[in-house]
């Protein structure tokens, strides 16, 4: 369900189609909730049913017409009641944990190729994260600039902050992720020995 309200915050800047929207998603809220195109336009589609949003069709070019959605009074307000409920969270699903308990059927070059290989799917993590810390501090992401841009002079700097509060912590769970397939390599080492 939380793709439904990822969607309603980026709407919530300004109208989009169903391919921009799919492209800033990637760019912002896809960090930290995936979601590939089959699941965005289905659930689109499913909005505009509940009346969350509304889709406009709108001519381009001569023979083009593409689907602009725009947020409803109700969708604002299930965005909202959203953002003031308590969260729901969910039970982890963590195929690297996964793999780690069971470590001890694999040989040890095995579990030093899935170790390093975590190592640098985070390390890629870490730098894009980093990146985007570097675009907040100089305003030059492109939905943080079209959020700031509709979004009263007063609670800029606050809008800032959590932008960079949730890509710190991202910061943190990736640098976090690195150290435990560290110490994993060293244990690995250990019990080789």
């Amino acid at each position: 369900m939380s793709l439904r309200y990822a969607l309603l915050a980026l709407l919530r800047v300004g109208p989009l189609s169903g391919y921009d929207l799919q492209k800033q998603f990637s760019q912002s809220v896809g960090h930290v909730w995936h979601a590939p195109d089959s699941q965005i336009y289905p659930e689109l589609r499913k909005m505009e049913l509940d009346g969350l949003i509304e889709g406009e069709e709108q001519t381009r070019g001569l023979r083009g017409v593409r689907r602009v959605y725009h947020v409803t009074d109700a969708g604002n307000r299930s965005y909202l009641d959203w953002m003031e409920s308590p969260l729901d969270y969910q039970r982890v699903r963590d195929p690297a944990h996964l793999r780690a308990a069971y470590l001890e059927a694999a040989s040890p070059e095995a579990a030093r190729r899935f170790l390093r290989g975590h190592i640098a799917q985070w390390e890629g993590e870490l730098e894009q994260w980093q990146g985007e810390l570097t675009h907040i501090e100089a305003l030059s992401n492109p939905m943080l600039v079209r959020r700031l841009e509709v979004t009263p002079a007063a609670d800029h700097a606050r809008t800032i902050a959590f932008k960079r509060f949730t890509y710190e912590g991202l910061v943190e769970r990736a640098r976090g992720e690195i150290a435990w397939a560290r110490q994993g390599l060293k244990l690995v080492d250990d019990l080789e020995r």
